[in-house]
């Protein structure tokens, strides 16, 4: 399957989240997931709610525009940004296959 999928506008992406990492930034793609290395630390979902606007500013679009779908209380999450401004320059050239 691997770990993105276009659905009409909107961009599906299968995560690995580390939290508690030193810096916020997109890693290596791990089998069917993208591994994503966050700040905050996985307390009182306060790892989800960074999450969300991290993605958020990276893809250029509001918080209400992201919204995990699944895995919520994981480290795999999937997670729907919805017809997304930008993307970010460390997934960008993977994410060949828009229609």
């Amino acid at each position: 399957m691997g770990w993105h999928r276009w659905q009409d506008d909107d961009l599906l992406l299968w995560l690995k989240v580390q939290p508690k990492s030193s810096s916020n930034a997109f890693a290596e793609v791990q089998g069917d997931a993208i591994k994503l290395r966050i700040t905050a630390a996985p307390v009182d979902g306060k790892a989800n709610t960074h999450l969300i606007g991290w993605l958020a500013k990276a893809f250029g679009v509001a918080k209400s525009a992201v919204s995990i779908e699944s895995g919520e209380s994981q480290r795999h999450k999937k997670v729907r940004i919805q017809a997304p401004r930008r993307l970010p320059p460390a997934i960008a050239a993977q994410l060949h296959d828009r229609p």
